[in-house]
């Protein structure tokens, strides 16, 4: 599959937060966008089914919601 380049403006403090969550995952700043944006792929379909997304613990209890994506 051919590859698109893509060029991104952000703000001195999203480029931190990029490199931070870069170097939290060992991996890329290109590897965080492309993972974020399958997340919000997820969240869309699941409001799209009137489903909601969030973070359960280890004995499935709904921790947090998140909303507002």
């Amino acid at each position: 599959m051919a590859k698109v380049r893509l060029s991104l403006d952000v703000s001195p403090e999203l480029n931190q937060k990029l490199d931070q969550l870069a170097e939290d995952t060992h991996s890329s700043k290109s590897d965080i966008l492309r993972k974020a944006i399958t997340l919000m792929g997820v969240a869309v379909e699941a409001k799209q089914k009137h489903q909601k997304l969030g973070i359960v613990d280890d004995k499935n209890h709904l921790v947090q919601e998140i909303i507002g994506v």
